[in-house]
């Protein structure tokens, strides 16, 4: 089972799952009891039939593969928050933006410094 986002916006108590195909409403109930101990009020499924596309290399029609989708609805008072998967990257992002500073300044030096030697290949300094 994979955790999607909901195309259309759901009811903040509303979570969709990308289930295996061979999965009943019943099963997809009590893994999540079982397994995760979710109270569950409500599982509906639905089948998304995969896209027919014209394969570029060989020039045939190939069909992706159909999707099943199940929708999980939890007791009023619970509400799902989905998970910020990028809240670790802003840090990194900062460090390297400053690596990235560092870098251009060190570079406007070598330019400054050999700004009157045109002559000179860019490979030969002092």
């Amino acid at each position: 089972m994979k955790l999607v986002r909901p195309y259309p916006k759901q009811l903040p108590n509303v979570v969709q799952f990308h289930c295996s195909m061979e999965m009943t409403k019943f099963d997809i109930k009590n893994y999540l009891e079982k397994i995760y101990n979710i109270p569950i009020v409500d599982v509906r499924t639905n089948i998304k039939v995969g896209k027919f596309r014209k394969d570029y290399g060989k020039g045939y029609i190939v069909k992706d593969d159909d999707i099943k989708c199940a929708y999980i609805v939890l007791p009023k008072d619970m509400t799902f928050k989905y998970p910020d998967l990028f809240e670790g990257l802003k840090k990194e992002d900062e460090e390297s933006m400053k690596s990235l500073d560092e870098a251009k300044k060190s570079f406007n030096d070598y330019l400054e410094k050999n700004k009157e030697r045109t002559d000179v290949p860019s490979w030969f300094s002092i």
